[in-house]
């Protein structure tokens, strides 16, 4: 299958199951609809995609992984929440559309970030694998969540002390973006059951993938638009926060996702039978436009 169609396909898989895991008409039912909001705002549904097809990459059904992948969808969706607050990067445009903030006020979006992390882990551990995986994948994604991952690479990013160098940056941006698609990566394995070997390779994947993914999104903001991105632009210079554009100049910057794009296709070399398709991903997200 062509890679836009099987993607399409994928997206559409767990679109389907992200609007059932929502609950109706409950006396809570603004938050829910706060939470549905954002979760279903659309998006590339890039790390769920990643959960499901590691999975198949290990042997195992897709299908078992879904709770997983869900559960990683939702954790990013909260934190993209919390990062557009005012407290925090105080954006009011995400995928296109006002944030949820901005719709619902600060306090219910708050909660619905707050309910959509508990809701992630709620999903991970219903999972129909053996106990000991589904316990082993909710861990592995607590911690690449928390402070030693997404949330830590958070604060470091919004501290004014942080090391800005271009070794500080990728350190940040290895916690704040990379550890959660390194985590979309392993949780694949873990469902499936796959070998140590396997793990590694889709640790590797995920963190190079996500260096090429950050750095394509430092150069987006100076070279696109908001209509393109769907989000505002030049945030990152208004904030005076350095990026890998602003530190090394786009084409360098270019250059380094090419670089970052190869070695992700490396780690995986030898560690599954079939890796057509985590090639043409990191082929296509290190020209992608949006």
């Amino acid at each position: 299958m062509e890679l836009a169609n099987e993607l399409s396909a994928l997206k559409a898989r767990v679109e389907a199951e992200l609007a059932g895991r929502l609950s109706a008409g409950t006396p809570y039912q603004k938050l829910t609809e706060a939470m549905g909001y954002s979760l279903l705002a659309g998006g590339k549904r890039l790390r769920p995609i990643l959960t499901l097809k590691f999975c198949e990459a290990a042997g195992g059904d897709s299908s078992a992984a879904m709770p997983l992948a869900l559960a990683v969808e939702m954790i990013h969706t909260y934190s993209l929440i919390h990062d557009d607050l005012p407290c925090m990067d105080d954006d009011g445009l995400r995928r296109g559309k006002p944030t949820c903030h901005v719709v619902y006020g600060e306090g219910r979006a708050t909660v619905a970030g707050d309910a959509l992390q508990a809701a992630a882990f709620e999903t991970a551990l219903s999972a129909p694998i053996p106990p000991e995986r589904a316990v082993r994948a909710a861990k592995y994604l607590a911690v690449c969540a928390g402070a030693a991952g997404m949330c830590g690479g958070q604060e470091l990013d919004t501290a004014g002390d942080s090391d800005r160098s271009l070794a500080g940056l990728t350190y940040i941006n290895d916690l704040k973006t990379g550890a959660l698609i390194r985590a979309a990566c392993a949780l694949g394995v873990i469902a499936a059951g796959g070998t140590e070997e396997e793990l590694a390779a889709a640790e590797g994947y995920g963190l190079h993938l996500a260096r090429a993914f950050q750095i394509r999104d430092d150069i987006l903001d100076i070279t696109s638009t908001e209509a393109e991105l769907g989000k505002p632009i030049g945030s990152d210079a208004k904030n005076e926060k350095p990026t890998y554009a602003s530190l090394l100049g786009a084409e360098a910057a270019e250059e380094l996702v090419l670089a970052e794009t190869v070695a992700a296709r490396d780690a995986l070399a030898g560690a599954f039978a079939d890796t057509a398709f985590f090639d043409d991903l990191a082929g296509l997200l290190a020209v992608r436009r949006a």
